[in-house]
């Protein structure tokens, strides 16, 4: 070998600084559906590393396979289906998207799952994006979904968005990509 290879990068490296320019155009920036819309929620966070420093260029996407409503008219949904939004972050790594509020399975689902999306988190650094889920702090059967029941009960908290009592339909949930309070990730 020669000695220009220890200056070869690793793969991780070469995700780079330009990671979220090459999703800007797949994010949804005019939703067809607004907080005012029946059966909408808005979910407002932050992703952090392990230092608790903001991640300025990650993308989220939220899936809900069955929602509570479907929106009534022409049935023109924009560039997204229902259930389905891609947001990015901040230069605080805040992000915040407004999406139907998830529902029960559909029938014939004999598992047991309270309502809940799967969010995927796409930031350079990461060779494979981060699969989690949230569910909404407010939903009783959270109790009884056999997934969260398998996680250890101190760090369910990672998964479950905390309502916002001074704003209706606002709920609050933070990713922690690692370290401290670190985001149950899923190895699907």
């Amino acid at each position: 070998m020669s000695g220009d290879s220890a200056h070869i990068p690793a793969s991780s490296q070469t995700v780079g600084p330009y990671f979220r320019i090459g999703f800007e155009y797949l994010t949804d920036r005019t939703p067809a559906i607004t907080l005012d819309t029946r059966g909408t929620i808005e979910l407002r966070g932050r992703v952090r590393d392990r230092d608790g420093a903001p991640v300025p260029d990650a993308v989220l996407e939220f899936w809900s396979g069955a929602v509570a409503h479907q929106s009534s008219g022409t049935g023109e949904r924009g560039a997204f289906p229902a259930g389905f939004r891609r947001v990015a972050t901040d230069s605080e790594g805040s992000f915040s998207v407004v999406m139907e509020r998830p529902a029960t399975p559909l029938p014939g689902d004999e598992r047991v799952y309270a309502p809940h999306m799967l969010v995927l988190v796409f930031a350079r650094g990461l060779l494979r994006h981060l699969i989690s889920r949230l569910y909404l702090g407010d939903e009783p059967s959270n109790e009884s979904d056999s997934i969260l029941m398998e996680i250890p009960e101190e760090r369910r908290a990672t998964l479950i968005g905390r309502l916002d009592e001074s704003q209706a339909g606002l709920y609050w949930w933070d990713v922690i990509l690692q370290g401290t309070g670190e985001t149950v990730f899923f190895a699907w």
